[in-house]
This record gives structure tokens, sequence and C-alpha cells, in this order.
């Protein structure tokens, strides 16, 4: 009887939805960044270095191709995710989040997006559940081709002392004496985005990292 309860519950959800539960619970991981070996050490690349982190972390490798970028599929702790990159360069990306979250159906609040954010110091990240994009090009253009800025994000602070030119800024390498404080900015947004793919609740994951910041 039981059985038959729980068969009859699948079925209703796909009646309902168009996808089985585990389609319905789907995560896609985003990191924002710049294709090519000239952007690999920048600020701005920042989100593709951490998904990189997080799918190592997962055994996952980068190796397929499609909507617009390459990506990983792995199921972790029952759930499917897809680590993506997109390869449109930064100010397109959500020509790239766009495609594949609606491809997989996968509901805006399991997209987690990972980058860089000048407005935050750096040593330091933010996770939102939602909210707009500053200054940010490619986030502009995730929320634009998703129609909607209700998506959880982790922010890795860039921000600088002094007067700066912003996009010479993001786009310069990483200063060898501020390598410290982005691997533990980048470390603490690979283990918040484990513990969300994994199924711990966005408010919780806020709770646990925000706040938290690079002492010497």
């Amino acid at each position: 009887m039981g059985r038959l309860l729980g068969q009859n519950l699948k079925i209703y959800v796909f009646l309902r939805t168009g996808r089985s539960e585990k389609e319905k619970s789907m995560y896609l991981v985003v990191g924002l960044g710049n294709p090519g070996d000239k952007y690999l050490k920048t600020l701005h690349n920042l989100g593709f270095m951490a998904v990189e982190l997080l799918a190592e972390k997962n055994g996952v490798n980068f190796d397929k191709k499609g909507f617009n970028g390459l990506y990983g599929v792995k199921n972790i702790s029952g759930e499917k995710v897809i680590f993506l990159k997109p390869q449109t360069f930064m100010n397109l990306s959500g020509e790239s989040v766009e495609p594949i979250a609606a491809y997989f159906k996968i509901p805006t609040e399991n997209i987690l997006v990972i980058y860089d954010d000048i407005d935050i110091p750096i040593g330091s990240l933010r996770i939102r559940k939602s909210g707009s994009s500053g200054t940010h090009n490619g986030m502009r253009n995730v929320t634009k081709m998703l129609g909607t800025e209700n998506f959880p994000r982790v922010r890795i602070g860039t921000k600088p002392e002094g007067d700066y030119e912003i996009l010479s800024y993001v786009l310069s390498d990483v200063k060898k004496a501020d390598e410290p404080k982005f691997k533990f900015s980048v470390n603490e947004a690979v283990s918040a985005a484990d513990e969300f793919i994994r199924g711990k609740k966005i408010d919780d994951v806020m709770c646990k990292f925000n706040g938290r910041s690079y002492t010497e």
C-alpha cells in the first residue's frame, strides 16, 4: 500500500510540474569569468576559480560543451548538480546560464552564481538569496536573461584601497600580496557552495559564512 502511494505521489508531481522529483531538485552552480589564458588569473575570473575548485572537490570535469559554455554533471547527495563556466565572455554570461537552466528545468532558487564583487572588501564574501546586480555587468546579463533577481549568489570581494579605474582593475591579475586573502575568500565560497548543493538551506549557509573575513 505504501509503495503504491509513493508511486502515485511521483506521478502527481510529474503531472503538475512536468519533472520528476529528482529533476525538480537539480542544482546549477555557475562561476562567472572570461575564457582564455590572458584572463586566467584576473580578479574578474574569481568565479571561474571557485567553480573549478568546487568541481575538483566533487570529482567533476568540465568535459561537456553546450549552451555557450563548458559544464560537468554529477549526482551529489542524491541530486543532479551541473557545474557551469560560460564561454560567452563576462558581459553575456546570461546567454549561457538561461538556456542551460531552461533545458534542464532548474528552478531559479537552485541556481547559485559565484562572482567577483568590487563593492565588497578583499578577503571577504557575501552570500545572498536574491538582490540587485550592482555594478557587475555579468550579473546584470544573467538577471536580464533569467528574467528575475530571485536566485542565490556568492559574491567574492575585490574592493581595492584608493582610486581605481574599474575596467582595468577587474581585468588585472591578483596581486602577490593579496593572494592569501583571495585564497581564503575563494575557499570560503567553495565551502559555502558545497553545503548548498548538498541540501543546506541558503538562509543557513548565509548565517554560517556571512561575516567571515581573512585575518593574518
